[in-house]
């Protein structure tokens, strides 16, 4: 498994490094790389400004969706009301839908021509979104989920006696806060904070939606523009890939010293779990406050993709007559674009789940049940992908699988779609691992070694005992890795071979090209159509989980 971990995720971030210092190993010119060329950031105009644009989107970002989310967890911690369950529901929406398709929503509704002008006649929205603080409020509607999560489950259990102590101490509401409820929670804001840091300055989705109608540049398009331009860039890439994986780990740092120096173990058996209360007053303002958030975090995207796919006009919003002609051009005609892409992610998504569910099973065996003196470093490993972002380890793949002594033994894998199914292999992995893991948790692992002791292999022992208590989340994890990989925009932008079109790469080209209709279209349906096959394929596997209950 070390192994396996070791060629799908860390040696091609190291190989991003080694191009730095030593600048055409991978394509047999072995020289010294000149380090100056890393302080060629501050110096090389387009370099600099990408370096400045993610840190400032990532820190704007951090900070504002870091309070967002912490205000909106505490007030769903501490109040009922209604239209809650609706917050949590599009929470995990945001979270699962790919940023590209939220930040191609944005576009349609706040463009010059887009739906807000053209149907709400809020003209001065344009001058507004497309700016950098424009740009860190749409980021942060879209990241803020991942501090909700965070300190939100931070906050299921309380132990009320601390603050009602400091209040007959005479402490006001803001002072218990701010002394020790506040604190109690550091751990999981920082956590949060960073993670929100950490998912923005890697988004690749944003950059590239934005870019047809506002110049943003930011490390990951950067990156992605060095390997699209003639001749390639391969100094240009390495080295901004080394500055973003530089900022992911100054972020890693900056988590892991605050969760070392801001640690509070308060749970005892005076702790109680939280439950919301209905508030006194004001519980209308809630139900309001909730209605015009969820409108504008995803009425907005989905709902401009939706009446942009349905406009009777090639541009975003113009006009107001509907129609389905965007519809009737994705199945119609010689245009097969839409379909081959589509053919295409959903092969790849299966293969690469059906892989990462095989590796993720073992990576998480070895965590929960295994001696082995290195499964720390495992762990590590597989959860590197996760911070690293994806364009960065498409670098990796490039440099690691275009060798040319590779095709002498039939390996070279660049060119081909294999290179996209092990990378989204590694992009699945620590999903995959992190849901198997919690779920072997519940298994003791005093039961499978009594079936070794009755005689029963290795195999028999995670056929007949292991598997069939874990299915459901076999099943969950490996439906989660489908449709992660299925549009991954980064990995397939990076690596997709010639006449291999995919789905995400088809709707990104149609929105360049200013065809808002037929992207949005494309959008919908690829969408529907990969939340039908989860559905469908859900609802296959409950009655064998329902006799296994028996």
């Amino acid at each position: 498994m070390l192994a396996v971990l070791f060629l799908l995720i860390l040696l091609p971030l190291i190989a991003v490094v080694i191009q730095v210092l030593l600048p055409g190993v991978f394509f047999g010119r072995l020289k010294l790389g000149n380090l100056s060329l890393l302080l060629d950031v501050f110096r090389r105009p387009l370099w600099y400004v990408s370096l400045k644009n993610s840190v400032t989107l990532g820190i704007g970002s951090t900070v504002l969706g870091t309070i967002v989310g912490t205000a909106i967890a505490m007030a769903r911690a501490n109040w009922a009301f209604r239209g809650a369950r609706l917050l949590d529901f599009a929470v995990w929406i945001l979270i699962i839908t790919p940023s590209f398709i939220l930040a191609q929503g944005w576009v349609m509704f706040a463009s010059a021509d887009g739906l807000a002008a053209q149907w709400f006649g809020w003209h001065s929205l344009h001058s507004f979104i497309f700016q950098p603080i424009g740009l860190i409020f749409v980021m942060t509607l879209s990241k803020f989920p991942l501090a909700y999560l965070t300190v939100y489950s931070a906050l299921e259990w309380r132990v009320d006696r601390l603050s009602e102590a400091a209040r007959l101490s005479g402490g006001s509401r803001w002072t218990v806060w701010r002394t020790i409820e506040a604190p109690l929670l550091l751990p999981a804001i920082c956590s949060g904070a960073m993670l929100v840091f950490m998912d923005t300055v890697g988004d690749f989705g944003l950059p590239a939606s934005i870019a047809t109608i506002f110049r943003f540049p930011t490390l990951p398009y950067s990156i992605y523009s060095a390997l699209y331009t003639s001749p390639i860039r391969f100094d240009m890439a390495g080295a901004l890939s080394f500055y973003l994986v530089l900022l992911i780990a100054l972020a890693m740092s900056v988590q892991l010293y605050a969760m070392r120096k801001s640690r509070y173990d308060f749970l005892s058996s005076r702790a109680t779990r939280s439950e919301p209360k209905k508030p006194r007053k004001g519980g209308i303002y809630l139900v309001i406050g909730n209605i015009v958030f969820l409108a504008v975090v995803i009425g907005i995207p989905f709902g401009s993709n939706l009446l942009t796919s349905i406009s009777g006009s090639s541009s975003a919003g113009k006009g107001r007559e509907l129609t389905l002609e965007y519809y009737k051009a994705l199945f119609g005609g010689d245009n097969d674009t839409l379909l081959e892409g589509l053919a295409h992610s959903l092969e790849i998504a299966a293969v690469a789940a059906v892989i990462g569910l095989l590796v993720g099973f073992l990576v998480a065996y070895v965590l929960t049940y295994s001696q082995f003196k290195l499964r720390k470093t495992i762990d590590v490993i597989s959860l590197v992908s996760l911070a690293v972002p994806g364009i960065v380890l498409g670098i990796g793949y490039i440099f690691i699988w275009n060798q040319a002594w590779l095709e002498k033994i039939g390996l070279l894998l660049y060119g081909t779609p294999w290179i996209l199914i092990l990378a989204s292999v590694a992009g699945v992995i620590p999903v995959i691992t992190r849901v198997v893991v919690g779920a072997m948790a519940k298994v003791p692992r005093q039961l499978l070694s009594a079936a070794q002791m009755q005689g029963a292999s290795f195999h028999q022992r995670i056929i007949s005992i292991l598997v069939p208590l874990i299915k459901g989340a076999l099943l969950y994890a490996g439906l989660a890795a489908f449709g992660a990989s299925v549009f991954d925009l980064a990995i397939s932008s990076i690596l997709y071979p010639p006449n291999f079109m995919t789905l995400p790469v088809v709707i990104n080209k149609a929105f360049e090209d200013l065809q808002f209709g037929y992207a949005a279209a494309a959008t919908l349906t690829g969408g529907g159509i990969v939340i039908l096959i989860i559905a469908v394929m859900e609802l296959l596997i409950k009655p064998s989980r329902k006799r296994v209950k028996q």
